[in-house]
């Protein structure tokens, strides 16, 4: 990439957003603050009505933040469909951003790698085993092209995170034992308002309440969960868990969806070394989203949202500057583009992703799924070709002891 006498850089970025929802627009706000060379060219959803959305409110940020000059997205690049992520990749874009339904993330990074662009993904990057296998082969396409692709597991880019697992890597607490990551939170799930139109296709319904359906979201334990589990791999650099048992089910109406709204699943990682996390997505229960490790030395916690905190051998507390990691994701994937030493978060998504699948099928089979099975699963969720009047019935609510493991 070129540069000006000055040290800025001089070659304009052309982005395309894909998926233009609440994460797609703040990633496309997040890359226009990363770099003053980047330019908004392109956008696709399925619905029309997002993009306008999403346009109206990245004009409200540019204005505050001094960037609507680069917001160029002309009538005609704005591409509505299921075709339309293709039609943003081939539209000239230099970088995309992945913000779709998770089920879409393998065909779309696919298509993104296969043309050379850099990439933003959200996480988690598949719904399903066969998704997981795909989004592999294109990180190793990725790296073979030397293309950036930075992940939305978000807590990795925050300052005190970081700080706080580069210690209990190199052994603040000595060797880790157990870890309790809890994700209690409100409802997940989209109460459709009013009755379904008459001319409303599966397709299109299930794409409005998409967090309701287990081929869309993965369920609420793969698709918002997946931090906890990724904080779990994170903490024991990337080790592979050998087995994993679980229990869930629904307690709350389900609103015409297949997902369960609280899980709670024990992986073991062998040597008695085990991680559990706590799931609950109901309304009017306690919350919480924290962190315990549980170590021959100490104690690592991360109390909620708060700074995170040893106590060991030596008590520390993270004291440093606070940021905003959706921020430092797209600074650092466009610095890295720059510089020709682009950022690769391949591997590790796609594990992150794969464990917090093989926590769900524990929890909706009822049985003890190890990795092996869970990485081999022929379970396909999301199917082969989708068309917008296609007949998509709901797949029934899974019962554990007799959903079978595929």
């Amino acid at each position: 990439m070129g540069t000006t006498s000055t040290g800025e850089n001089s070659d304009t970025l052309r982005v395309g957003l894909i998926g233009c929802g609440g994460r797609g627009t703040g990633a496309a706000g997040q890359a226009l603050n990363a770099d003053k060379n980047v330019v908004l060219t392109a956008m696709g959803d399925v619905f029309p009505d997002r993009i306008q959305s999403s346009l109206a409110a990245l004009h409200k940020e540019g204005a505050e933040k001094g960037f609507t000059d680069r917001i160029q997205v002309t009538p005609e690049k704005r591409f509505v469909g299921l075709e339309s992520f293709q039609q943003v990749i081939d539209s000239g874009v230099d970088v995309v951003l992945l913000t779709t339904p998770p089920c879409f993330r393998p065909v779309h990074l696919k298509a993104a790698v296969g043309v050379g662009n850099p990439i933003s993904t959200e996480k988690p990057m598949a719904t399903d085993a066969p998704g997981v296998r795909s989004l592999l082969e294109s990180v190793k396409v990725a790296k073979e092209k030397k293309l950036a692709l930075v992940a939305g597991f978000c807590w990795r880019y925050e300052g005190g995170r970081r700080e706080f697992y580069k210690r209990i890597q190199e052994g603040a607490i000595g060797e880790i034992r157990a870890i309790h990551a809890t994700f209690y939170w409100g409802s997940l799930m989209m109460r459709p308002a009013g009755e379904r139109p008459k001319d409303t296709s599966d397709l299109a319904w299930q794409l409005r309440h998409w967090y309701n359906y287990a081929w869309l979201s993965g369920d609420g334990y793969v698709e918002q969960t997946c931090h906890s589990v990724d904080k779990v791999a994170w903490a024991l650099k990337e080790a592979s868990p050998i087995r994993a048992v679980a229990v869930g089910g629904r307690q709350t109406p389900n609103y015409g969806g297949n997902i369960y709204d609280h899980m709670f699943v024990v992986y073991d990682f062998g040597n008695d070394v085990r991680a559990f996390v706590g799931q609950r997505h109901i309304n009017n229960c306690f919350t919480n989203n924290s962190d315990y490790l549980t170590g021959s030395e100490g104690m690592g916690i991360i109390p909620g949202w708060n700074d995170p905190l040893i106590r060991g051998k030596q008590a520390w507390r993270y004291r440093g500057p606070k940021t905003n990691m959706y921020q430092v994701e797209h600074d650092e994937l466009f610095a890295s583009i720059r510089s020709g030493k682009p950022i690769n978060d391949g591997e590790w998504m796609a594990h992150s992703t794969m464990m917090a699948i093989m926590g769900r099928m524990a929890a909706y089979t009822g049985q003890e799924v190890t990795w092996e099975e869970a990485c081999n699963s022929q379970e396909k969720l999301v199917p082969d070709k989708l068309e917008w009047n296609m007949k998509l019935p709901v797949t029934p609510m899974a019962v554990p002891g007799t959903t079978k493991l595929v």
